[in-house]
């Protein structure tokens, strides 16, 4: 069994975000992709079966199962088409926890399409301004994620959060935004995510179904390019439509190993 380290949101290896996909012929116990996601030690590791008309996909963390995840949905499409398992015309259709998940290729970019996960404003939580250093200009709650917009790119960069305090709050992740100093992009972001065992996420595809709706509403556009300011960085196209968002990035592939017998779902040592 082969799996495959793919950096997504990048067309450079060893930027973006980095993901492990591992497509298997059938379902597996969930106890050993939790298992091999630990030992794979990235952000998240994907696993895909054929299901349907396309595939079933789930998304680990080194600690947890996620909902959704952008860039993991990337790199597996990606190795979808790498490994021609789907013909460069054919749509990738994965069924999630989150819904259907397409993804299409338009020349050297990926076009996933997802559901918009929209953040409604809430009073910000109890230590969230201590924790992260700086005092938000808004805090929202989509269910899955707290959005947090601060005054500018520059102290966004320089945050350097409490993340055991923000790992006590009620949610996967922190979405931390701003305005973007540079003509190249609309807004700019990170995202950390210590309750779900990633400290900070290189690049969060899942994210930007939140930054896509909240800097569309306030800059009066739907289609906006941004970029994480992380230190591998990434940048995501947004298209909103609806309620829906599009999101594009770039993938390479930058490692492949087999799995050994030792290693098999089989196995129960």
């Amino acid at each position: 069994m082969r799996i495959y380290q793919i950096d997504a949101f990048t067309n450079r290896a060893f930027g973006g975000n980095p993901a492990a996909v591992c497509v298997l012929p059938q379902p597996a116990p969930d106890d050993w992709m939790q298992r091999l996601a630990l030992e794979m030690n990235l952000s998240e590791t994907a696993f895909a079966w054929p299901e349907a008309d396309g595939y079933r996909l789930r998304w680990f963390t080194p600690a947890v199962e996620v909902d959704l995840c952008g860039h993991a949905t990337l790199a597996t499409a990606h190795s979808l088409w790498e490994t021609g398992q789907l013909l460069p015309n054919q749509i990738a259709r994965f069924y999630t926890r989150s819904g259907l998940l397409t993804c299409v290729r338009n020349g050297d970019w990926i076009e996933m399409d997802f559901p918009a996960k929209i953040a409604v404003e809430v009073s910000a939580p109890v230590g969230l301004a201590e924790a992260l250093g700086v005092e938000p200009l808004f805090v929202g709650n989509n269910k899955m994620d707290c959005l947090v917009e601060i005054d500018s790119e520059e102290r966004l960069r320089n945050l350097q959060p409490n993340l055991s305090e923000l790992g006590k709050l009620p949610v996967r992740g922190i979405i931390v935004t701003a305005r973007s100093q540079s003509p190249a992009f609309d807004f700019v972001s990170r995202f950390f995510g210590p309750a779900a065992g990633v400290n900070e996420d290189p690049v969060t595809g899942s994210a930007h179904t939140a930054l896509a709706p909240y800097w569309a509403a306030k800059l009066g556009k739907t289609q906006m390019i941004g970029y994480q300011a992380s230190a591998r960085g990434g940048v995501v196209k947004v298209q909103l439509e609806g309620d829906r968002v599009l999101l594009g990035g770039q993938a390479v592939t930058v490692m492949q190993a087999d799995l050994l017998a030792a290693a098999l779902p089989e196995n129960k040592s």
